[in-house]
């Protein structure tokens, strides 16, 4: 699965999302983008389930060094590696170990009762705290300090989008200079 070809988002207000983890699953998957498949990466121990689909913007690159994180509402789990159309809604600001690494809302854009959805106001108070909890519990069972500073509206989106795809453009360069001893 070459993800090369496909941008981060293919039109204004409309991101490309790489699902990695399903709803409901305590599996985290992660691409392996060397092999070009979706690998376990290991099993959370505990009673907490991915609350949406969980994936990845392709193409991008965050301060924490992976891809943009983005999450999906929706009404059925899809699988890992699927790939969806969506309009982000808010994100999720959250540093982990001191590295900002928010998680961007989405709704599909291929389900019309959603159409109607375009703000992070627009989700229940309690749904936005649920998804909160599950990152403060994974990640702390893994020993990591986690800092969740809230919900901010999609308005904040495009800016983390503009600022992280010239990151991915900037390393891939870097990559090419390094495997080849000059910059193509």
């Amino acid at each position: 699965m070459d993800l090369s070809s496909i941008p981060p988002s293919p039109m204004k207000g409309i991101v490309n999302i790489v699902v990695e983890i399903p709803a409901g699953s305590r599996n985290k998957y992660e691409y392996c983008s060397d092999a070009g498949i979706m690998a376990l990466d290991r099993v959370l121990h505990s009673s907490v389930r991915y609350p949406f689909d969980y994936g990845f913007i392709p193409n991008t690159l965050a301060d924490d060094g992976a891809p943009l994180d983005a999450m999906v509402i929706m009404d059925e789990p899809t699988f890992a590696g699927c790939l969806i159309k969506a309009r982000p809604i808010g994100v999720l600001d959250m540093h982990d170990c001191g590295a900002y690494d928010g998680k961007i809302l989405c709704v599909p854009m291929a389900n019309p009762r959603q159409a109607n959805i375009v703000s992070i106001n627009q989700i229940a108070p309690n749904q936005l705290e649920d998804v909160a909890e599950f990152f403060r519990t994974s990640k702390g069972l893994d020993g990591r300090t986690v800092k969740i500073d809230g919900w901010r509206d999609f308005d904040v989106v495009e800016n983390l989008l503009k600022s992280c795809i010239p990151l991915k453009k900037k390393n891939f360069k870097v990559l090419k200079k390094s495997r080849s001893g000059q910059l193509n």
